[in-house]
Parts: C-alpha cells; sequence; structure tokens
C-alpha cells in the first residue's frame, strides 16, 4: 500500500488517496479525524498512513463498496481538514485488503528482492498480522432514524421531557478521545455551524451551536447515530436552554 500512486484517469474503486493534509498532526489523530469525517459515507475496511517523510501529508482511506469512495471522493473535496483543503483521488494500485478479498492480490516486486529465508520469514510475520487483524470493525453508515433507540432512561442522564426544538444541539456518548477540532469537522459540513462547546468536567458530552432551528434540525437527522468509533453511537437532542 506505501507504493501507491495516483493519476487523474484512474478508474472508480473502493480506495481514495488525500494529499495536501497537515503534516504537524500526529498520526494517531489524523486517523481517528480521517475515521470521524469519512465514516459518514459507508463502512471502512482501513485507513493508512504513515510517518515517514516521502509519505507525510498523505493517506489512504479503503471503503467496502467502491461507490461508498466515489461519494466521500466527490464531497470532500477541497474540505478543510486542520485548515487545509484536502486533495482527493482515487488510489491507482488496489489496496491489499481489497486484492486479498478478491483474489487478486500478488506480492510486491521489491519483496521478491530479498533473500529466500528474510522473504519466507516476512511473509509468514505478515500473513500472521493479516489473520489476525483482518477487517477493521466498521464505524459504518449512519443508520436510518427509525433503528436508533430512544436515548432516555437513567443511565443516558437525559432529561425525562425533551426539549423543545432550538439552534443549540446536545451531543452524548462521545468517546473521550473525541475532540472539539473532530466535532467541528463533522458538524461544520451542515449550514448555519457557528461553534462546538465541550466541557472538560463532562468528558463524553458537547453542545454544537447553529444559526437557528432548522439549521440545527437537518444537522441533528444527518448525524444521529454517527458512530466516531464502534461502539459509540451519537445520542443527538436539542439542548435546554
Amino acid at each position: 500500500m506505501a507504493e501507491m500512486t495516483v493519476g487523474n484517469e484512474t478508474p472508480q474503486n473502493n480506495t481514495i488517496y488525500i494529499n495536501n493534509l497537515n503534516e504537524k498532526i500526529k498520526l494517531d489523530e489524523l486517523k481517528k479525524s480521517l475515521q470521524a469525517v469519512f465514516s459518514q459515507f459507508g463502512k471502512i475496511l482501513e485507513i493508512l498512513a504513515f510517518k515517514t517523510l516521502k509519505h507525510k501529508g498523505q493517506a489512504w482511506v479503503v471503503f467496502e463498496d467502491a461507490q461508498f469512495a466515489a461519494t466521500a471522493l466527490k464531497q470532500m473535496q477541497g474540505f478543510p481538514f486542520y485548515d487545509k483543503p484536502m486533495r482527493i483521488q482515487y488510489a491507482k494500485t488496489k489496496s491489499d485488503i481489497i486484492a486479498k478479498a478478491d483474489g487478486t492480490f500478488v506480492p510486491r516486486e521489491r519483496r521478491k528482492r530479498h533473500d529466500d529465508k528474510g522473504k519466507k520469514r516476512k511473509g509468514q510475520h505478515h500473513d500472521a498480522n493479516q489473520a489476525a487483524v483482518g477487517v477493521n470493525p466498521a464505524y459504518g453508515a449512519v443508520p436510518p432514524l427509525s433503528q436508533i433507540p430512544y436515548p432516555g432512561g437513567a443511565k443516558s442522564g437525559m432529561p425525562e421531557a425533551p426539549a423543545p426544538p432550538n439552534n443549540i444541539l446536545f451531543i452524548q456518548n462521545l468517546p473521550h478521545q473525541t475532540s472539539s477540532m473532530m466535532l467541528q469537522m463533522l458538524f461544520g459540513q451542515h449550514q448555519g455551524f457557528k461553534e462546538v462547546r465541550m466541557v472538560e468536567a463532562k468528558p463524553g458530552i458537547a453542545f454544537i451551536e447553529y444559526g437557528d432551528e432548522m439549521q440545527a434540525t437537518v444537522a441533528m437527522h444527518s448525524l444521529q447515530g454517527f458512530k466516531i468509533n464502534p461502539e459509540s453511537p451519537m445520542l443527538i437532542t436539542y439542548a435546554k436552554k
């Protein structure tokens, strides 16, 4: 995957190549943020980014379906990600995880130049890792609202009576590693976004303000149940004023 290149006439496929990413962002944070903004388009199998100088400012996002990749490329082209517009194209080379799934995987030429002993050892180690890791859990597309359980109940901390519609959303069930920047990138895609407010003393919740009630409602319906990680679907309601 590290040898991927791109071309202007590359056919549609499952993997998008992104460059012009902010090189100051730590690798773990970069991957989490990419997961947060791209998982809305469909199931992600893998996100690849590397620390090497040659690959700084670049990443690959592998979707389960080529149509997910097509939608992501179209909608996120030029998206301001950590203050830099994304440049997105289809990856020219099929990702290993897709090639192995469809039976077309062939080891890279570079691996063939190793001596036989080293090649065998590394090949076994690589295959063992692939077998152990497999496909990453899907962060998935946003489920229909009808499939999202009502967030009420003692454990959720929700008020018994929901607040009336207004321009501020109350977000719950966020993973503790969620940052205001990640939420800004998610909710900032919707018209009228104004700001994110997080409560340091209460991790897992946030407030998102929009220009008016209608704009907040559109964002709520779009992101209700969105998963920043596989175990944490967002619970979104109107904030109490």
